[in-house]
């Protein structure tokens, strides 16, 4: 096959996904005349099928496709552990937080709070909290596919900013036409792209190895040059006593911040009825383990068919690993970009990218809109319905022209300590909020408050002090060194200090309400007492 058909099967594919998804947020568009259709008509309108599915694109990301393939790669059964996280994080967000976030008219994390706790001033702290798990998230699947389209269409690193802006065009126009409804219709779209790329990869592995995954397991044990340590836990942060606590730590907050993502939550909020979040487990869970198994597959390819050495040179953090095994693959004239495989793989990736960003972009706005705009935690209060959309898509745009400004400037700048920032944030504030709120009968705004200003602190001192930031050839600075602690991942410590500062909230907040009950306040008038009000 001739390296132009490669390049002219990426671009027509690219083309066809455009003109397909813009079709569908153009139908969805339609019925976008209500805010509740806007921010809100996805799950509720495709039922159990169609909303586990749009579940799954949106929890499918840049990150399961590449980063894990690259940690399977390169760190053997850590990254296998990485995948697996992924599937019990979302299984456990459907089964645990699936039917308690039903709430009609809640459309964001400051809603319901709101709502639930019935007190409006826990909004600002909760898009606070969205907004800093969001944003680099945003710049690092934005920085993505701008990557993607330019080795799709062979053009230089020059030309990465015009594809960024151009990636960014795309992720506001699904966002603002489209709505909640026609992302919905973009990710199971998506969905459907992403099983068939990584299935046809993960077959074409698994047949160079006799259809046999021990033999592909241990041909990439031998290349790996690591012998035992590639299939034992504790190659990628070490074997040491931080690199075991940094494992145990990373998983955790992979288990639980991804479960927390406020984009995945908001597709919570309409689901019918507890019979239909309970139907929709299966479908939201099985692609996503399917994609994940195939992940694991590619992965375990890449090492046994490059080398561990080889892509490490390639990308320090692996993230090359899935688009240089189909070199490897189908080798043709001109390099992998010129591959027929490169170009399936490579278009699933952007697809995979671009519905990431426009669900993540609506689920930033929405909180940019409502939760700092003085919204009512219920629908739109009597507001116009006109006018409600109107301020959504404004902070679509603002926050699209912002995003798209951030990432070309940063390019892949710390995109891995980005992805552990946004992933601690989730898994230290977003979650103890979460959970107190729905199962601590009592919990309080302050409670709420102490958990998001007292945790999001700690997160950037104990992350600007760790090797994510210095001292790593993946950190943000790799030529220096002034990191002081010792755990790449600060969610060992910041998770529970996070549930901590939640109760200390509470406990204080009932101690005002009722200080005659903790011994730190005056006795209360009673029957037979003296009132110094003259009442008897």
């Amino acid at each position: 096959m001739s390296a132009a058909d490669g390049q002219s099967l990426a671009v027509v594919v690219f083309l066809g996904f455009v003109a397909v998804s813009l079709l569908l947020c153009g139908l969805a568009a339609a019925d976008l005349d209500d805010p509740e259709h806007f921010y809100a008509g996805g799950s509720a309108a495709f039922g159990p099928v169609g909303g586990g599915l749009a579940i799954a694109g949106d929890y499918i990301s840049a990150a399961t496709l590449l980063s894990t393939t690259g940690a399977v790669a390169l760190d053997g059964v850590d990254g296998i552990l990485f995948a697996c996280a992924t599937i019990v994080s979302l299984y456990l967000v459907m089964r645990i937080l699936g039917e308690p976030l039903r709430r009609a008219g809640v459309f964001t994390l400051g809603d319901f709070l709101a709502d639930r706790l019935g007190a409006p001033s826990v909004r600002r702290a909760l898009g606070v909290a969205t907004l800093v798990v969001l944003s680099p998230l945003l710049l690092v699947q934005l920085s993505t596919a701008g990557r993607i389209m330019a080795a799709m269409f062979g053009l230089p690193d020059g030309a990465l900013t015009g594809c960024t802006v151009a990636g960014g065009a795309l992720m506001v126009c699904y966002a603002a036409f489209g709505g909640m409804r026609g992302i919905g219709y973009v990710q199971i779209l998506k969905v459907g792209v992403a099983l068939t790329a990584m299935l046809l990869l993960a077959g074409i592995v698994l047949a160079r190895y006799g259809w046999s995954p021990p033999a592909l397991f241990d041909a990439a044990r031998e290349r790996s040059g690591a012998g035992g340590d590639y299939v034992t836990p504790g190659l990628h942060f070490g074997h040491s006593v931080a690199g075991r606590l940094d494992l145990i730590g990373f998983e955790a907050t992979l288990l639980v911040g991804a479960a927390c993502l406020p984009h995945i939550t908001m597709r919570l909020y309409p689901v019918r009825d507890a019979r239909t979040a309970r139907r929709a487990v299966g479908w939201a869970v099985g692609p996503v383990a399917v994609v994940c198994a195939g992940v694991v597959v590619a992965g375990l390819g890449a090492c046994a068919l490059i080398g561990r050495d080889l892509l490490r040179a390639a990308d320090p953090g692996g993230a090359t690993a899935l688009l240089l095994v189909t070199g490897a693959l189908d080798p043709v004239a001109g390099g992998a970009r010129h591959s027929m495989l490169f170009a399936i793989v490579a278009c699933a990736v952007f697809a995979t990218t671009l519905a990431a960003v426009a669900g993540i972009t609506l689920a930033a706005a929405s909180s940019l809109a409502r939760d700092f705009g003085g919204r009512p935690a219920h629908g739109t209060g009597g507001r116009s319905a006109a006018g409600e959309i109107r301020r959504a898509r404004l902070a679509i745009v603002l926050v699209g022209a912002v995003a798209v400004v951030l990432a070309a400037k940063l390019g892949d700048r710390g995109r891995l300590t980005l992805i552990s920032l946004s992933f601690t944030v989730a898994a230290s504030v977003l979650a103890p909020v979460l959970l107190y709120a729905l199962f601590l009968p009592g919990h309080s705004a302050t409670g709420v408050r102490w958990t998001v200003y007292g945790t999001l602190p700690l997160i950037v001192l104990l992350l600007t002090g760790s090797p994510a930031v210095s001292g790593t050839s993946i950190a943000v600075f790799p030529d220096d060194d002034f990191h002081w602690f010792p755990l790449q991942t600060p969610g060992l410590v910041t998770i529970p200090a996070g549930f901590l500062l939640g109760l200390v909230g509470r406990t204080r907040a009932r101690a005002s309400e009722h200080p005659w009950k903790e011994g730190t306040g005056p006795v209360p008038p009673g029957p037979g007492r003296f009132d110094p009000a003259g009442r008897p």
